[in-house]
């Protein structure tokens, strides 16, 4: 590997050294209400794993977190309930508390 070529990878590297602000923290800030969000949020946490702005540990986290979420919003589609008027969306109660 020659010298320039050394500097442009040095220089391409440097940034992800954990300089940047990771786009998925961004858009996870803002909440994810909607399929769109989610989708956003995934695809920006796989841009910055692949650029280094967020760590293995933390992708894995976020991945796992991101299928809890899934798995309750089908939950709440499958077996969720709506409101006496019937045009709320449903859903779905997690836990009791006792009396």
């Amino acid at each position: 590997m020659d010298q320039e070529s050394k500097t442009l990878t040095e220089s391409k590297q440097s940034p992800v050294a954990g300089k940047d602000v990771p786009r998925a923290l961004a858009i996870s800030e803002r909440g994810i209400r909607t399929g769109a969000d989610f989708a956003n949020v995934m695809s920006a946490l796989m841009g910055d794993l692949i650029a280094g702005r967020v760590t293995p540990q933390v992708g894995n986290a976020t991945c796992n977190v991101g299928g809890k979420l899934l798995k309750i919003v089908e939950m709440q589609h499958r077996y969720g309930t709506t409101g006496d008027s019937g045009m709320s969306p449903k859903t779905i109660m997690l836990a009791e508390l006792p009396a």
